[in-house]
């Protein structure tokens, strides 16, 4: 896997991409959500959580696999890279709500939008005390698709 954070942006190769994506698509209207694990600035696993919410506007991660998860990253010393869910019918921007249960300063939160049904748009962002600051997304080198702004 490729490196995963520079300043201002975050690369993704593009078997993590597309897994993201295509999570994301695999229970559509509804979001989904999980992380990505990092070591030493190089992704080293992809999580994908369930959505206990199970709705088309919010996502919580299910607490039994979240633990789990980040059990495993903690056991392997990995970084909690990136926590990514899925807006089905808006823009790849956080919401309030996402803004508000942003807990975790030192991961990126990517957001992947179903809003174009034809092709997903993932957008990156830091969002720490509240701010919200974007980062540009690379697969592979190349600028991914932003969609709306």
């Amino acid at each position: 896997m490729t490196r995963a954070r520079i300043d201002g942006r975050i690369d993704l190769d593009r078997a993590t991409y597309d897994a993201v994506v295509a999570h994301a698509r695999s229970d559509f209207p509804y979001e989904v959500c999980g992380l990505l694990a990092a070591q030493e600035g190089r992704l080293a696993k992809h999580f994908t959580i369930p959505n206990a919410a199970r709705s088309m506007t919010y996502y919580s991660m299910d607490p039994k696999a979240l633990l789990h998860a980040m059990n495993e990253i903690d056991d392997a010393g990995w970084d909690l890279f990136a926590i990514y869910h899925s807006h089905t019918h808006t823009e790849a921007f956080p919401s309030p709500t996402d803004v508000e249960l942003a807990f975790y300063p030192d991961a990126v939160y990517l957001i992947v939008s179903l809003q174009d049904t034809q092709e997903a748009a993932v957008r990156a962002f830091d969002i720490v005390d509240g701010r919200i600051s974007e980062r540009t997304v690379y697969v592979d080198g190349e600028e991914a698709p932003a969609g709306r702004r």
